[in-house]
């Protein structure tokens, strides 16, 4: 079969960008069984209540929950197993290097595929607080608003 090149995205983490703010981002690759990548390419992924932990000097993400693929039967794995996150040594040294400072935590921001390959994109995260948040959503009301002026200004 032919390599599609491009990129699909599969699930988005929209909570994630709401509740911190994103300092670095880092592309990993997942390991996953042939069935979960079948149930991938349909779409079914959630990524709403995952995180990711660095244990052993090794990345792991939890609470991924990829549905089980119908046509799967026996070969169906767990939707909410554990995965492990693939990447560099120097980039595990790095995020370990980060997270030794208080407050920073890692978090998935959205799941796509890349040229065929399943790829997870990771965040540098640090919480926000809740006036941050307040900040944020009267931002985006400033911005709707004026978005809204300019088109009814142009109408005429």
């Amino acid at each position: 079969m032919a390599k599609k090149k491009g990129m699909k995205l599969i699930a988005n983490n929209k909570k994630a960008f709401h509740d911190y703010f994103i300092e670095d981002t880092y592309e990993a690759g997942i390991a996953l069984a042939g069935t979960e990548v079948k149930s991938l390419r349909m779409g079914k992924c959630s990524i709403k209540e995952s995180f990711i932990r660095v244990e052993n000097g090794e990345v792991y993400i939890y609470g991924m929950h990829i549905s089980p693929y119908e046509k799967g039967n026996i070969f169906n794995k767990d939707p909410l197993r554990i995965r492990k996150l693939l990447l560099h040594r120097y980039e595990i040294n790095k995020i370990e290097a980060k997270l030794k400072e208080k407050g920073l935590t890692l978090v998935p921001l959205k799941v796509y595929f890349k040229d065929s390959l399943v790829k997870v994109e990771i965040g540098m995260a640090r919480g926000k607080k809740l006036y941050d948040k307040r900040q944020d959503i009267a931002k985006k009301d400033q911005r709707r608003e004026a978005e809204r002026e300019f088109k009814v200004k142009n109408l005429y």
